[in-house]
């Protein structure tokens, strides 16, 4: 994770416009990452495209995904998404949600995505289903309720992907980079996975395949140089997000000085318990 506020909030807007431009997210779907400095809490957009998001647009949350300021536009109706994720997952640093097409069709036949391909090994062995229905009945289908955001982060347990029946996919990761390329990965994998089964049956990765291959394990030599490819598509799309401009800079700083000061203030109250 990038040091700074900063830098973590730029990564995020690039994120997800790389997301927006390949596809995974279109209108629709968003992406967070858990705050550099307080764990506490995360960063998640305003209510806007994902292939349109800036550095502006990011608002800090608590993990009952209340907004630490009142804000003054639309937020994410599904936000509890986020929050609950990182309220029962400390290892998890970035949440994606989406409808991305290649993924859809399994979740509307209920079938799981299993790794089929060298990179489709970040997806992980199993992909856990979670139906909205069982548990509340008819709804909007969307997840808006602090309940059917912890029974959806039940669903996903110790995975790293967790399919929504007839919704969509909700994908974590232990750092943004991880998240962005398991995301697209997941995708590619579905589209092989499926066009394999027009073939005949797929023959899928064995565990130890999986372990192995696992692009986000050490020594990750793979996630710089897949990132600088994603990057370097966004860019020359014209799709490069613009930098923060200098009033949303200094409104954040205070933000940083107190969550510095809450963090000392615990290791202070820490070594006083020790003693």
């Amino acid at each position: 994770m990038p040091d700074t506020l900063s830098e973590t909030i730029a990564e995020l807007a690039l994120a997800n416009r790389i997301l927006g431009y390949e596809g995974v997210i279109d209108a629709f779907g968003h992406v967070s990452i858990r705050h550099p400095h307080d764990p506490g809490r995360y960063l998640l957009a305003r209510s806007r495209s994902p292939a349109l998001v800036e550095p502006d647009d990011i608002l800090e949350y608590t993990l009952d995904s209340e907004p630490v300021k009142p804000p003054t536009t639309r937020q994410y109706s599904e936000r509890v998404i986020h929050g609950c994720i990182y309220e029962v997952r400390s290892d998890v640093i970035a949440v994606c949600h989406h409808h991305a097409p290649a993924v859809l069709p399994f979740c509307i036949a209920e079938k799981p995505i299993r790794p089929v391909f060298h990179l489709g090994a970040a997806v992980g062995e199993e992909t856990p289903f979670w139906d909205q229905h069982d548990e509340f009945g008819n709804t909007n289908l969307l997840v808006v309720k602090p309940e059917e955001g912890r029974s959806l982060a039940r669903a996903l347990g110790p995975h790293s992907v967790v399919l929504m029946k007839r919704h969509g996919a909700t994908v974590v990761g232990r750092t943004l980079k991880d998240l962005v390329l398991r995301s697209l990965f997941l995708c590619q994998n579905a589209e092989y996975q499926l066009r394999a089964q027009i073939l005949g049956t797929p023959s899928f990765l064995h565990p130890g395949e999986i372990e192995k291959a696992n692009l986000f394990e050490p020594p990750r030599a793979g996630v710089d140089r897949a990132w600088e490819y994603y990057c370097m598509r966004l860019k020359a799309a014209g799709g490069w997000p613009p930098k923060a401009s200098a009033k949303s800079a200094a409104k954040r700083a205070p933000a940083k000085r107190a969550a510095a000061g809450r963090s000392a203030a615990k290791k202070t109250g820490q070594k006083k318990r020790r003693r």
